[in-house]
């Protein structure tokens, strides 16, 4: 999905496994930019963005640290650049492959044909919610929202991607990491979730948003606020 968010270049890819989403965002070609969840083998990919726009990553956010949304964390940050994770999720990035269960590890490497390593990247910056980001030209809201993991967060952007239909009535972006999903929400039954804290996070911080807000999940496609308002279930029964 490559386009301008208000001006701003803005490019995602689902990775190799899981389909999470990875979000290349920079304030146009040849400039810095910020890589958002570099999941399970997202590198090559990555690369060809890279090159294609002539981009060079000054951070990558984490909007938790579930393996699927951090495996590449360490060769895209290359020991350079920092990695944004919030406080209540960094002790994930000490060995996220220990949340893991056999099975999946399994699977992960027969995939791959190479066994599942991990190493901790060397420069990883803790963040809070309510705290504003400015990198690459571009500032980022963080919005906590524990209930997938202790430290999900969503991170908000001014603007849209062009090529966004007008009738969406879209004026702003949300990057919702495994908050909130078209028509679903992130589970709550893996370690360190809580579905309390969910139901809270829902309340308290993703009914509010505007319903022009364009929400960039994880996993799956794109949605908007007024859509999820009206549709989505897990906020219906709130």
């Amino acid at each position: 999905m490559p386009g301008t968010l208000g001006g701003v270049l803005a490019v995602s890819f689902p990775a190799a496994a899981f389909g999470t989403n990875c979000y290349v965002m920079a304030t146009g070609r040849g400039q810095e930019c910020v890589v958002v969840d570099p999941g399970i083998g997202v590198e090559e990919q990555l690369r060809e963005v890279l090159q294609e726009f002539g981009l060079k990553p000054a951070a990558v956010l984490l909007t938790h640290g579930h393996i699927d949304h951090v495996y590449s964390v360490t060769p895209v940050c290359g020991g350079q650049i920092g990695a944004y994770i919030h406080t209540d999720d960094r002790y994930r990035l000490r060995d996220p492959l220990t949340s893991v269960g056999p099975q999946i590890i399994g699977m992960f490497e027969q995939q791959f044909g190479s066994r599942a390593t991990w190493t901790e990247p060397s420069d990883v910056v803790e963040v809070v919610g309510g705290q504003q980001l400015e990198i690459a030209g571009m500032r980022f809201g963080i919005r906590h929202a524990p209930g997938h993991t202790e430290g999900s967060v969503m991170f908000a952007l001014d603007g849209i991607p062009d090529g966004v239909p007008a009738e969406a009535e879209v004026t702003t972006t949300m990057l919702t990491g495994d908050v909130l999903f078209a028509g679903s929400i992130g589970r709550t039954d893996l370690p360190g979730g809580d579905h309390a804290a969910m139901e809270r996070s829902l309340r308290e911080v993703v009914l509010p948003l505007t319903d022009d807000t364009l929400l960039l999940p994880g996993h799956g496609p794109g949605s908007t606020m007024a859509r999820e308002r009206a549709t989505n279930p897990y906020l219906q029964n709130l």
